[in-house]
């Protein structure tokens, strides 16, 4: 069979199988990874993140800073159980990580997340600038993210094996196969990192709003993002993130649809997370389907 025509049956085969819509937002998406298959990965892919920093003492160690993210991300939590009721069994838990220089946070499938010190302490968050972030975090969570950026990498790895089994070995083979990878990462995995990273800002600000935390912060954020990183580019080529001038642009354009949200009287709901615990020591296996398991700001 024709080289061309056997990936276009196996894009279209893929398409047809593992076609689902996205939680909350109902967005096309491709999975050929199960939600739970993620959630098991990352479960694995957490405690060898975490075990290490823990082992140096740079987990939690500022009992005030944990404190007050975990009152913030408590309360972000509740909401985003009220989109999708199912993930009240999750396993939610939020590190906080020592590390000065880290403007990031990031959360895996099944709702386990960290933020570093750097961003709260370079950028001097507020309560509801922080709510933006963890709640960006979280909104990849329940839209299935990592599922789904694990389903890409996976069609990836499948695509370009039938690719070097089609095109043989040798020089021009493999300079073929490299040029293959260049076009799956910039024609298929980064436009829909930045789909992802949209909408986890649509969802992210909804969260915050409803949680009680004002949606004027989320511009607010992502301007000090662009002071400290001094990124200013209004191109989306080759980023995985939107360009951060058009982040902002769209975030303050949500603002008034935000608002009534923030502007509820009635008392917010709060998660109870559990007692925290020590992390184990990573194992081998976790070292398997690291790719995709946590997405960042």
């Amino acid at each position: 069979m024709n080289f061309c025509r056997t990936l276009l049956l196996l894009a279209v085969t893929a398409g047809v199988i593992a076609c689902q819509t996205a939680p909350v937002t109902g967005r096309q998406q491709l999975m050929l990874v199960s939600e739970s298959d993620a959630i098991d990965a990352s479960k694995q892919a957490y405690t060898q993140t975490l075990a290490p920093l823990q082992k140096q003492g740079k987990v939690n160690s500022d009992a005030a800073l944990k404190a007050r993210v975990d009152a913030i991300t408590a309360r972000l939590v509740a909401q985003a159980i009220l989109y999708r009721p199912e993930t009240a069994s999750w396993d939610w838990q939020v590190a906080v990580i020592d590390d000065p220089n880290t403007l990031n946070a990031w959360c895996m499938a099944g709702g386990r997340m960290a933020i570093y010190t750097g961003i709260i302490q370079k950028l001097h968050l507020t309560d509801d600038e922080i709510a933006q972030v963890m709640g960006h975090e979280i909104a990849h969570a329940l839209a299935k993210h990592t599922a789904e950026r694990m389903s890409y990498a996976y069609a990836q790895q499948v695509g370009l094996s039938a690719a070097g089994a089609a095109l043989g070995s040798g020089a021009v083979s493999q300079a073929a196969l490299q040029g293959a990878a260049l076009a799956t990462t910039v024609g298929v995995q980064l436009p829909n990192s930045r789909t992802q990273e949209a909408e986890a800002d649509r969802i992210g600000i909804e969260l915050a709003a409803k949680a009680g935390y004002d949606p004027h912060a989320a511009p607010k954020l992502w301007e000090k993002m662009l002071n400290a990183t001094g990124s200013r580019g209004q191109s989306d080529w080759l980023s995985t993130h939107p360009a951060s001038e058009k982040r902002l642009q769209s975030l303050a354009a949500l603002i008034p649809q935000m608002m009534p949200y923030y502007e509820e009287k009635t008392p917010r709901p709060v998660y109870k997370f559990k007692t925290a615990r020590a992390v184990r020591a990573p194992t081998e296996h976790a070292n398997a389907m690291r790719v995709g398991l946590w997405i960042t700001v």
